[in-house]
Formats: structure tokens, C-alpha cells, sequence
């Protein structure tokens, strides 16, 4: 069987999750413990990031490697168009969630954890006790601010952030008018990148991820929540909707090892 060595909560995961999920492949989810966890996956891997697949005897890191291991492995219902012309574009819209929205999402995210209060708590796992929950929601902005300045996410920062994921999703929403995915009439690798790259913007709102349900369908304040970009949120639904199995369909992250095993 195929594994999945990830963490739940990362979107570049959630794009590999979504192509295993639409070519119907049968894979199980390692959660890999941050820190010493990712030690074992670099001595695995040679790298410490997720995700990384396995195939067995086959290591493969990175998803946009992932993704084209799959399509030479598994050619059913592919992901990479042959017409040149919508392969061209398959691969400039991949390159635009992976370096664009992927990266500034992160940004993005942070903003809406130190405006919004309850969107702070829900983040953190069901079982974390309510005092603990009070703490994390009484933590002021301001001081939420001074952090990030400290991992690179100035105001000004997270504003060209914001800025760039608002023309990103304006123009994915226009590509989205008139024709049911971005590259042609059948789901690409494109849309399984922008999909799944798109989730720290908001959540599917749906059992797809094991998150605090009150997470579900929640986002980024003025992104998530506005009308401008109700097409490109209502496609991403569609396609969750088509493609995404469910948890209950799915071994969620708790039916492995909380950290990775090297055979």
C-alpha cells in the first residue's frame, strides 16, 4: 500500500491527498512528529520536509514530484494533459499555487489568527482544555504582531501578501466563469494544486480533514469571507465535493504511528 508521510494540517500535504484521492489509489497517512520525527524522515528521505511518498522500495519527496510519480505510475484518469497548449498551462497554474498562493497563504493565515479571536482557538486540537483555549484567545494582536516579526511576517509583509492572494483569486475566479475546472473539461494536476494550496485561505467545509469541526469552512478575514471570490470558493467546494474522499473513507491520522517507522 502506498504511504503518505505528512502532517494533516499542511496544505502542500493536502494537494498530494487529493490527487491520491482522485485517481482512487489506496494509501495510508503517517502523521510525522515535528522535530524528532522528521529526523527519521530525513534518514529516509534525505530531506526533512513533507510530504514524501512511498511506493514501495520508491522515496519521494516533494508534491510536485509526487504528483508526476503518480501519473507515470498510475496513468488512470490522468492529471497532465497531452495537448501541449493546456499542458503549458497545467504546469504555469501548478507553479502559481506552489510558489504563490502555497507561500503567501502561510502569511495570510497569520493575519487571521491574530485578528480574529475564535479563529485562533479553533485551530488548536479538541482536546485541548477550555483554560488552555482562554489563554490562546486572550493572547493580544498586538503581541501576536511583535512574534511575527520575528518569522518574517511584518504588517507590510502580510499586507503585499494579502494583496497578491486577492489578484491571484480574482483572476482564478475570471479563469472559472465559464468552464467547470482551469485547464480543459476533466480536473488537472492544476486544479488539485490550487485546491489544495488554497486551504489555509479557508478550510473545506467538510469531514476531509481531521480538524476541530468548528475549523470547517472558516478563513482568512476579507479573503474567505468575501463575495469578490464566492466563484473560486464555490469551484473548490465542487470539486471536494466530486473528488475528496471523506475521513470516514479514508484511514484518518490516527490509525498510524504518531511518528515514523524506517523498515
Amino acid at each position: 500500500m502506498l504511504e503518505l508521510y505528512q502532517f494533516e494540517i499542511s496544505h502542500y500535504c493536502e494537494k498530494v491527498r487529493l490527487i491520491l484521492d482522485y485517481k482512487g489509489l489506496t494509501y495510508k497517512k503517517i502523521e510525522v512528529t515535528p522535530g524528532i520525527g522528521q529526523i527519521d524522515l530525513y534518514r529516509m528521505s534525505g530531506q526533512r520536509k513533507v510530504p514524501v511518498l512511498k511506493d514501495g522500495s520508491e522515496i519521494i519527496a516533494d508534491s510536485t514530484a509526487i504528483a508526476k510519480y503518480l501519473e507515470r505510475q498510475y496513468p488512470e484518469r490522468p492529471i497532465i494533459p497531452t495537448n501541449p497548449q493546456q499542458r503549458a498551462l497545467c504546469f504555469l497554474l501548478e507553479e502559481l499555487a506552489d510558489e504563490s498562493i502555497g507561500l503567501k497563504s502561510r502569511q495570510a493565515l497569520f493575519s487571521g489568527l491574530s485578528q480574529n479571536q475564535n479563529f485562533r482557538t479553533a485551530l488548536l486540537p479538541t482536546t485541548t482544555p477550555d483554560f488552555l483555549k482562554q489563554l490562546v484567545g486572550a493572547v493580544p494582536s498586538d503581541l501576536l504582531n511583535v512574534l511575527g516579526l520575528g518569522m518574517g511576517m511584518s504588517p507590510d509583509a502580510i499586507k503585499s501578501a494579502l494583496d497578491d492572494l486577492k489578484q491571484d483569486l480574482e483572476a482564478l475566479s475570471m479563469l472559472l466563469l465559464d468552464r467547470p475546472y482551469l485547464v480543459g473539461d476533466q480536473p488537472t494536476l492544476a486544479d488539485f494544486a490550487v485546491a489544495g494550496l488554497s486551504m489555509y485561505i479557508k478550510f473545506p467545509d467538510g469531514p476531509y480533514l481531521d480538524i476541530p469541526p468548528n475549523l470547517r469552512g472558516k478563513g482568512v478575514p476579507g479573503i474567505a469571507d468575501s463575495a469578490a471570490f464566492e466563484t473560486f470558493f464555490n469551484w473548490r467546494d465542487r470539486l471536494y465535493a466530486d473528488y475528496r474522499k471523506p475521513l470516514t473513507a479514508t484511514s484518518s491520522p490516527g490509525s498510524g504511528p504518531t511518528s515514523i517507522q524506517i523498515d
